[in-house]
């Protein structure tokens, strides 16, 4: 089912060495979802010293995973053309020398022109894991526990940015919040160029341009118009514009790609498959549940109940532990329960413990009211996390396995990215209800937060009742 055109099938890694390439997949992992929130913390010592703005700021955030987001397909497909190892590389060295230079940057256009850079690194980086676990493990044993794996690195990655943050912002300088992953960076790329092995003959089929082009700038325009919604009205020019815009383009991706592209970037014949079609749209779903647990719990603890930066990292603690693990018995007992029973499990637990948390207020204590109820979310999101990216990777062609492992990491950074916008905006209408600023009016926004996203379980339940039924490889 690949493209032909001197097609090649990569090797896998050398025999023995399968377990020692997902170590390697999951520290990339681990510093690109580490480098997604270490520097939330930051964030005020930078705009002292370089003299951000406060809309300029914003986008040494934004900057990140606007391109993270936007570029997923194109390095996804640059992964099955170039090789595994060499986007896994490329990837790695373009993240580390971003890091430096946002590091010793001493002008904002500098930082925020690294972070884009950034996020462009990490857009290669995270579809070259997927399919180098997909290539490497071909078991679905093996397997399933290997996306348990990758799936509680991006856990372990997501807990330490909020701690680590503020413990290198204290104890050193925000400078090393970037220049720390220099020397990981280093190492990670000679683990790769060692243990990976390269494709045996590169795929000589030239990259779809017109589909590339779209593709990108679609869905980063769709993000950016749904990231100014948070300072704009849905309605308005400056939100409509791009997100239209983006739409248009998408669409006009989707065209060249189904009848005028030769060899196309996205093979829309990948969604005749019915784990991927499905996976994918539970995968978008699902990141408005990300979103909830670990953006607006920890702004509830803070704006709410009055914790500082750290306090709230080390309350949310608990529960990445417990994702933590949750994530791999969970992928281990995939091969014998099939998707739709761990699914299903997941979204009880979403929709018990938003509801539990949707209770909490100024008065509650952080026993009852946080810890409780987020600790039934986390087991919900280690049973349904790598179960989904399982599904949405399966019964691919292996020289599909980038630009699937691409599309996967996409829907899942765009469905947090709308997830943030639209719950934001819930937030906001719940506090206006409300009426006022306090910490009770908050809490009512919060509240509504919560709310949504249980009802989100039962939607995401739905869906993946279209999954096929379990079949035993």
């Amino acid at each position: 089912m690949t493209s032909t055109g001197a097609a090649a099938r990569p090797a896998g890694p050398r025999a023995g060495a399968a377990w020692l390439v997902l170590a390697l997949a999951c520290a990339c992992q681990f510093m690109v979802i580490l480098d997604a929130s270490i520097v939330n913390v930051a964030l005020p010592s930078i705009q002292r010293d370089l003299g951000f703005t406060a809309t300029g700021l914003a986008w040494v955030v934004n900057g990140y995973l606007l391109t993270f987001a936007g570029f997923m397909l194109l390095g996804g497909r640059a992964a099955d053309l170039a090789g595994h190892r060499r986007t896994l590389v490329a990837g790695l060295f373009l993240f580390s020398a971003a890091s430096l230079a946002g590091g010793l940057a001493t002008v904002p256009e500098v930082l925020v022109a690294a972070r884009v850079a950034q996020g462009v690194g990490a857009a290669l980086l995270a579809p070259a894991t997927l399919a180098v676990i997909n290539t490497g493990f071909t078991e679905p044993g093996a397997r399933a526990r290997a996306f348990g794996a990758w799936s509680a690195a991006g856990g372990v990655g997501g807990m330490a940015g909020a701690l680590a943050g503020g413990a290198i912002t204290s104890g050193l300088s925000w400078r090393w919040v970037f220049l720390i992953n220099v020397p990981i960076g280093v190492v990670l790329i000679g683990a790769a160029v060692t243990s990976l092995a390269g494709t045996r003959a590169v795929r000589r089929e030239p990259l779809d341009l017109v589909g590339a082009v779209t593709g990108t700038a679609g869905l980063a325009a769709l993000i950016y118009g749904v990231m100014r919604s948070a300072d704009h009205g849905w309605t308005s020019l400056p939100v409509a514009g791009p997100a239209g815009a983006g739409l248009l383009l998408l669409v006009a991706f989707t065209v060249v790609e189904a009848r005028f592209a030769a060899r196309p970037m996205m093979p829309l014949r990948l969604f005749r498959i019915r784990r991927v079609a499905v996976g994918n749209v539970m995968l978008l779903l699902f990141g408005g549940i990300t979103i909830a647990m670990w953006y607006f719990t920890s702004l509830f603890l803070q704006n709410v109940l009055g914790y500082d930066a750290l306090r709230a990292g080390l309350g949310q603690t608990p529960a990445a532990v417990t994702f933590m693990l949750v994530a791999r018995p969970a992928a281990a007992l995939l091969p014998r329960t099939g998707v739709r029973p761990l699914v299903l499990a997941g979204c009880g637990c979403f929709l018990a413990g938003f509801g539990w948390l949707a209770q909490a207020g100024v008065g509650s204590g952080y026993v009852t009211g946080v810890l409780g109820p987020t600790l039934l979310v986390a087991v919900g999101i280690g049973l349904t996390f790598p179960t989904l990216m399982a599904a949405a990777t399966a019964d691919v062609p292996e020289g599909d396995a980038g630009i699937i492992g691409g599309l996967a990491n996409t829907a899942g950074q765009a469905g947090g990215s709308i997830g943030l916008a639209v719950l934001a905006t819930a937030a906001g209408a719940g506090a206006a209800e409300a009426a006022g600023s306090s910490p009770a009016a908050l809490a009512a926004g919060y509240s509504l937060v919560f709310l949504v996203a249980a009802g989100l379980g039962p939607v995401i339940a739905l869906v993946g009742l279209l999954l096929p039924r379990h079949r035993r490889d």
